[in-house]
């Protein structure tokens, strides 16, 4: 099966491989293991051409169920919420892409946004729909995304990742922690919490480590230097609660606060300031850093 998944309008399709079932077609099946949409937004995803099969060929309703096959479907939000805060395009070349993203947009297609995500709009803007992202970031946070533009040297650059052969770096807003001598090790164990989209720390060996430091002192506030050893979900912000200093404007940590609109005056202050690793291919040293500041950063970051 080929990589390259069919896109519309710069947005690429959702994927999925069919499970076994008892379903006699694919549109038994996907209204089956999607109970949420209902048959007919289906039946007229299908009439219009928007489910389609490994080869980006359109199905038809009576197209047959077949185990294992791939089905290619692009998503529809009604009225969905334009996010008015643009990304800046840092790098470009034939194998990667790294793009400074803003607060509030996603970093690929999920829940109410399908068109409104870094992944859609770089897919458009370089009219190149073999982009992934090699790793991810909230939407909540801002900064620095890297993307693979290049099919065959996609595993090459994967492996940064998953040999911890990158560097990442985040600034981050909260509270003062005088009591603690910096650099700070902070290592703990992480567990899904509750509901279901948060972390929590447990008791048992670590699975995740952080390197925090300080990078300004101001009176009320003061600016971290944040480096994660390991990639757990939310693992910046859970840990700088966890030290008495959970990072300003999070809604998720240490409490759960009441859902809101996303408000640009207080944006979550953690921003994915900079990437820096040896190209694989070509063995240079590369170094990426954000064009963005956070609202209440006033001090110089140095090496």
């Amino acid at each position: 099966m080929s990589d390259l998944r069919p896109t519309r309008d710069g947005v690429p399709a959702s994927r999925i491989q069919l499970p076994d079932g008892p379903w006699r077609t694919v549109f038994e099946a996907l209204c089956a293991l999607f109970p949420s949409i209902d048959g007919e937004t289906w039946a007229r995803r299908f009439e219009r051409g928007r489910v389609l099969d490994a080869h980006g060929r359109p199905l038809t309703l009576d197209a047959g169920y077949r185990l294992g096959d791939t089905v290619h479907y692009f998503r529809e939000v009604v009225d969905e919420q334009v996010i008015p805060f643009a990304e800046t395009l840092i790098h470009a070349d034939e194998d990667i892409v790294v793009a400074c993203k803003p607060h509030f947009l996603p970093v690929v297609p999920a829940g109410a946004y399908v068109r409104q995500n870094l992944l859609a709009r770089l897919t458009e803007r370089l009219h190149n729909p073999h982009l992934v992202p090699l790793h991810r970031i909230d939407r909540d946070t801002a900064g620095l995304v890297l993307f693979s533009a290049n099919p065959a040297t996609r595993g090459q650059y994967q492996a940064l990742f998953r040999e911890r052969r990158i560097t990442k770096e985040y600034l981050a807003v909260a509270a003062p922690l005088p009591h603690l001598a910096f650099p700070h090790v902070h290592r703990s164990r992480l567990v899904p919490g509750e509901p279901f989209f948060r972390m929590a720390e447990a008791a048992g060996e670590p699975n995740s480590e952080t390197l925090v430091d300080v990078v300004h002192r101001g009176a009320e506030y003061w600016t971290y230097r944040l480096q994660p050893i390991t990639g757990r979900k939310h693992q910046l912000r859970v840990h700088m609660a966890a030290l008495g200093a959970p990072l300003l404007h999070d809604r998720c940590y240490p409490q759960l606060l009441e859902p809101a609109a996303d408000d640009p005056e207080r944006p979550l202050q953690l921003l994915a300031w900079k990437l820096a690793f040896v190209d694989p291919l070509s063995g240079q040293e590369r170094r990426f850093e954000s064009t963005r500041s956070l609202t209440l950063d006033r001090g110089p970051v140095t090496d």
